[in-house]
């Protein structure tokens, strides 16, 4: 298996930010999931490896407060939809013009933020998303929150307990994970109908924790769905993943 390239570039506001570079080809940016890392969702389960061998350069930033990436734990450095920000600041740090683009969960969420504000990807993939998951973020935000809030104080049977289980994993800083938090903004659902390119909505069989995919599709013009195998938790882990993106991006 080939190594990802660890490359770093300063964002906007100075803060210094990590992406991981693998393969050569039609650039690809994909974006991971909150508490997680681009080596966690992207390398470590193959997904980058068998995008690359399909003939893309994947570049798979560390988003802000994760992974590699600073983790300020000033609240100003964490304005409303700083990911956002981050992604257009990569993009042309890299002086990308024809490219895709895809996530999972949050970086779902910050890729369809993106889009509607005016990134214009070829083709477009929403992993491990639903409907409400964009339209109801409030909801979501509030259940991280209490996981931060209850990290030394949650039992087994607790709904917080194996998200805290991750976060203790993945070593977060939970003072920047909390402003971060507060940065994501909801995504009202007539404002889908920016998002024109193909697009493909991607989750577990088990997975509607960001609510139904098959809603999110319903409300996007050009969208398809693929069903792969396990939750939210365990889809990225399916080699299936990596094979559907890669699928519909070829196609």
């Amino acid at each position: 298996m080939t190594a990802a390239v660890l490359c770093r570039f300063a964002a906007r506001d100075g803060v210094e930010l990590v992406w991981h570079e693998l393969g050569e080809g039609h650039p690809l940016v994909l974006l991971h999931g909150l508490f997680s890392s681009a080596t966690v969702n992207w390398i470590r389960y193959g997904h980058a490896q068998m995008l690359s061998e399909a003939g893309f350069k994947v570049v798979m930033p560390d988003l802000r407060a994760h992974g590699d990436s600073d983790k300020p734990h000033a609240g100003d450095r964490y304005p409303p939809n700083v990911l956002v920000d981050d992604l257009c600041d990569l993009i042309d740090h890299l002086k990308l013009n024809d490219f895709d683009l895809g996530g999972f969960s949050l970086g779902a969420r910050t890729c369809a933020q993106a889009v509607i504000q005016g990134l214009d990807p070829r083709r477009l993939v929403l992993g491990g998303m639903g409907l409400s998951g964009l339209s109801g973020w409030h909801a979501r935000r509030a259940f991280f929150e209490r996981a931060i809030t209850q990290y030394a104080t949650a039992k087994r049977e607790d709904d917080v307990w194996m998200a805290i289980q991750f976060m203790k994993t993945m070593k977060v800083d939970r003072v920047a994970a909390g402003h971060l938090l507060k940065s994501i903004r909801d995504t009202e659902p007539d404002q889908l109908r920016r998002i024109t390119m193909p697009t493909l909505v991607v989750c577990g069989e088990q997975d509607e924790d960001n609510g139904s995919p098959s809603e999110l599709v319903a409300a996007l013009p050009q969208a398809t769905l693929a069903k792969v195998p396990g939750n939210h938790m365990s889809s990225v882990t399916q080699p299936a993943l990596g094979r559907a993106i890669a699928e519909f991006l070829t196609s």
